[in-house]
């Protein structure tokens, strides 16, 4: 009984160490660069991104900071499309951007004539809001499931920016 009880005495002597650092291990760092980390003027490009960059893993923060690297050189209309974008994108749930992404990735999987086809649907659905100028495109309902909103992102932005490029949807 004696020698079970030391035993037991040094194996938890050994063992509890071992099982500290690896709790310590275990333990998740914060996923870096941190928003005080950026430069200010990344900072002011991704401003609409602040609210959430806490909440972005490493490879999203990357992926925005290489956009940020990008704006200085964007024309100034592609510089305020990217800022509307990121605020409206600020401003969908996780399961709209979660549906963002997909119809994304399945835009981008379509072969290029069906891309083109989709882009000229989305077309003539802008230009028929356009028609009606009592209807900003935030008041528009959204348009059908054959007219993919993302398709000018698809077609125009060339992988750019995913994420920016997905239209709000009308209701939230």
């Amino acid at each position: 009984m004696a020698k079970t009880c030391v035993a037991l005495i040094v194996w938890l002597c050994l063992a509890l160490p071992a099982v500290a650092a690896q709790s310590k291990s275990d333990t998740k760092k914060p996923a870096r660069p941190a928003w005080s980390e950026l430069a200010s003027s990344q900072q002011q490009i991704l401003a609409p991104l602040a609210p959430e960059w806490d909440r972005m893993d490493v490879t999203q923060r990357k992926k925005w900071i290489a956009i940020a690297q990008r704006y200085p050189k964007m024309k100034p209309q592609e510089q305020q499309r990217l800022q509307k974008r990121m605020t409206e994108w600020v401003k969908l749930t996780p399961q709209q951007r979660k549906a963002a992404r997909e119809k994304y990735q399945k835009l981008k999987g379509l072969p290029p004539e069906k891309r083109r086809e989709v882009a000229a649907q989305w077309q003539r659905y802008q230009q028929s809001l356009a028609a009606q100028p009592e209807l900003s495109p935030s008041d528009a309902p959204a348009p059908p499931e054959a007219q993919p909103a993302e398709a000018p992102a698809a077609a125009s932005a060339g992988g750019t920016a995913p994420a920016a490029e997905t239209p709000a949807p009308s209701s939230r």
